[in-house]
Parts: structure tokens; sequence; C-alpha cells
């Protein structure tokens, strides 16, 4: 897949002419088509699509005391071991993760060492001893301004920001509980061992919200109601401790069943929805609950949507429960009260639930989920993405049969006027067939093509992606048809 990616240009590693550099990445066009469109369909779905949630866009680079009050100046690391032969680093969790059953996260330096001891565990490039297991800060450092010492960070996360905005934010939008703010951006991550193609990178983009609410009020009815019924196979605390397999339930029995809150379980049912909107198979998503080892710092309780990836089962998106950890923090360090008045005439510091998705993780889901080869009734193989489409890089191709008797001409006039609405392409080059290929390679549902029968009647054939069906539709009505299948 990720041969594959990079030849028809979706994504390749930056500065590619110079060797590139480990766990950056760069997007061409078809993958910055397609990136835009999963960040712009997040944004209308949770928050100009919603009434109780608003937006914010964060600095990269803001006060320091931002992270040491979050802790992640403190916590925010990774187990590293190097080795005494070849001075080649690893992560110590990455090369026990093939050998050691269950999870790794929330071991101890001495955990680790007596892990790879046990499992005699040596350099994966020269077979060498490894060093003692340390802790290594993940956070990217800086230097702002012209003053030596005047350190800073490049964020790690872009959730921090909408903590230490939260006054200004509710004072200006009036906000009252629950409601949430929302925001995405790049982040930065010194990972270690960064790996599997964009799943693991040293930057990349996040999408996050905060959704704050009293904690001695469940969420209403008729919100879990609207995600009750969606069944998943789940991995809750308990079944991974006991070593069996993920159970189908659905949603609303994670409250039931009290292995969740109701406004937990709700989020849980709405980031499932997101990424199945994006075309991902059910079969291929699972919800999995993080052991108590595995929690963060910050959290109260975690549960990741995991998907099968071509390497296996892997986060692709992390609901928490922060409580109000972040607003008494930052409260606490500098001195500003941070709590919301409440309807009864007292003040408290609400709790937040945060469903975060990596942007990138994302990206690589849908495209990996939609390839396929397919054997035509001919013979011969097709290459084809069926990208939904609202995410298709290309949402309609234009063809001309032949570059003569008007037809280039009549295409244009198609194509100028679909551009405006929709991602379209124009192509006259190479045979019809061929084309059809091209645009099934990258994902494209719709392909147009002006004929000979076009100059008469002014008809244009609409041919379809998955099906190959070919119809025939007036040009007049052409850009409304496409508009009812692409979602606009």
């Amino acid at each position: 897949m990720q041969k594959f990616l990079m030849e028809k240009g979706f994504i390749f590693p930056t500065a590619e002419i110079y060797g590139g550099m480990a766990g950056f990445f760069d997007y061409g066009p078809l993958g910055t088509e397609i990136k835009r469109a999963v960040k712009e369909l997040w944004w209308k779905t949770w928050v100009s699509g919603r009434q109780d949630i608003i937006g914010m866009d964060g600095s990269i680079i803001t006060n320091p005391k931002v992270w040491e009050s979050s802790g992640h100046l403190d916590i925010f690391h990774d187990p590293l071991v190097e080795c005494s032969n070849c001075r080649g680093r690893f992560r110590a969790d990455s090369l026990l993760e093939k050998k050691v059953k269950g999870q790794l996260d929330g071991l101890s330096l001495e955990d680790y060492a007596k892990l790879i001891e046990e499992y005699k565990v040596k350099c994966p490039v020269c077979g060498g001893k490894l060093g003692a297991p340390k802790w290594f800060g993940l956070m990217f450092r800086t230097e702002v301004g012209s003053v030596n010492g005047n350190t800073a960070y490049l964020r790690p996360e872009t959730a921090q920001l909408i903590f230490v905005n939260f006054n200004r934010i509710v004072k200006t939008s009036r906000a009252t509980l629950p409601f949430g703010i929302a925001t995405m951006g790049r982040v930065f991550r010194n990972e270690i061992s960064p790996r599997n193609f964009v799943f693991r990178c040293r930057e990349f983009e996040q999408m996050e919200l905060e959704y704050f609410f009293n904690p001695k009020q469940d969420c209403p009815s008729g919100l879990l109601e609207s995600v009750a019924d969606l069944k998943v196979p789940v991995l809750t605390r308990e079944i991974q401790e006991a070593g069996s397999k993920a159970v189908k339930m659905p949603i609303n029995a994670l409250v039931k069943k009290k292995h969740t809150s109701s406004w937990h379980a709700y989020w849980l049912g709405k980031s499932l929805e997101f990424v199945m909107s994006l075309g991902l198979a059910p079969a291929k998503l699972r919800l999995r609950q993080h052991l108590e080892q595995e929690l963060s710092h910050y959290s109260k309780d975690t549960w990741d949507i995991e998907y099968r990836y071509s390497f296996g089962w892997k986060e692709l998106a992390g609901i928490a429960d922060r409580t109000d950890y972040d607003l008494q923090q930052h409260a606490k360090a500098s001195g500003v009260d941070l709590s919301v008045a409440t309807p009864e005439g007292g003040k408290l510091y609400p709790h937040v639930i945060e469903p975060s998705f990596g942007v990138d993780r994302l990206v690589f889901a849908v495209v990996e989920g939609a390839y396929q080869v397919e054997k035509l009734p001919d013979g011969k193989q097709r290459q084809v993405m069926k990208l939904p489409e609202a995410v298709a890089p290309v949402q309609v191709a234009v063809f001309p049969l032949v570059s003569k008797d008007g037809m280039p001409e009549v295409g244009r006039e198609i194509y100028n006027i679909l551009r405006k609405k929709l991602r379209t392409f124009y192509d006259d080059k190479g045979s019809v067939g061929r084309r059809y290929r091209r645009q099934d390679s990258v994902g494209t549902p719709f392909c147009i093509t002006v004929d000979g029968q076009t100059l008469k009647d002014r008809t244009v054939t609409v041919r379809e992606r998955d099906s190959m069906k070919q119809t025939r539709v007036k040009i007049a009505e052409v850009a409304g048809w496409l508009e009812r299948r692409t979602g606009g």
C-alpha cells in the first residue's frame, strides 16, 4: 500500500530527493484533497452542524508553563534502549510487542529491563546487547527570540490550548453546560522509532474535541438513544484481563453493564459514526478499553477505536474521560479561576470527554480500506479505490471521447460548470478505457464522457466507478444529478 500511495503521489517522504527524513511526510495533490475532505467533514459534522459545539484555533508554540502544568514535561516520554555495539536506539515496548502478549503501556523501566532479559531481546540491526532502558522525552524543544535559554516547545497535542483559553471562549461565546470546544492542527512528537508509514510520525495533524458537562448530570436520554443501538465488537477491561475475544454489543450496553458513563458512551457512538461515514468497514473496527496501567495521567477512563490495518489492530482514535484534571491543573498553576457558573447559582469545574483523532491515521485507514484489485469479465484486472464520494480526491472526471469535432469544447464547458461545486478533473489523453482505469485507481466515483450523441441531444454518458454502469444524463441536469450522489 505504501508503494502504491507513493507511486500515485498521494503521500511520500518529505524532501525525497535528499533521502527524506524519518517520521515526516508530504502529501501530493490527491492526498491533500482527501486530507482536506476528511477535516472538512469532521468540522461540518462536529462543529458547524451542531449548536452545542464551537471551534478555536490554537498556537503551535505557547508559553512553556502550559506543558509544565499539564504534566507533559514530566510524563510525556517513551522507554528507550540503546545498542552497546552499533549505538542504535529503539523503543523498548516496540521491540517487545511481538514477543509479549498483552499491553506494555504503563510498565516501569525495571519491568522493561526484566522482559528484555527474559525474552533475550537483542539489537534488531546488529544483534548486539541492549543497554538499560531509560525514559526519552517526546517534546520538541525550540528557542524563542534572540535570547539564549528562552526555551519553548512545539505542542504535542492541540487540546491544552482549549483549556488555557477556556474562560475567554466561554465568556465570548456565552456557552452553557453541556457544550464542546473543538480544534484541529499540527502537533509534534519526537518519536524514537517512527514506523508503519504515516501511522506513527513525528509531525502530524489532530482533530480534537473537549466536551464539557456537569459530572452530576447524565447524558440526556435523547442523545444517548441516537447511538444506543450501534453495535461493535468490544474489548472491555474485564474481557482483556480474562484473555477472551471481543464481544459484539450495542453502545447502550456499555452503560447498562457499568463499563463506562453515559456521556462517555455517547461520544464513543458519535466517534464510531464518524469513522464509518468515511467508508471504514465495521468488520475492521472495534472498541478497546484501556487497562488500568495504560491510563494517561489525566485520564479516569479511556477507550480506543481500533482499526485492523494491514499490520494489525491499531488505535485509530482515542476517547478519554479527562475529568476536571486539566482545568484544575491550570487554575492551580496560573491562579485563575476556571470554573463555570451553574443554573442553581453555584460554580463548578466541569468534567470533559475528549474524542481525539489523528488525521493522518484516518487518511491511511480510508485509502487502505478502499483499495481493491478486481478481476473483470474479460479476465483483466483493475486497481480501484472505492472511496466514499464525500472524501474522494476527484469526485468527477470529464472526458471528450476524441479531441475533435467540438467535443473538447463541450467537455471544457461541463468541466467549468462542475468544478465550482465538485472536485473535478479534465482528461483528454489516451483511450477512454485507459482514462477510466486511471480514475478508478485514484478513487474517482464518476466519469463523464462527451461523445457524438452529445453533439446531437446535449446528453452525456455518466459512468459509475463501483458498478461501471453507464447512464445518459442531460448536460443541464448533470450537476444536480452528481450533487445528489456526492452529498453536495
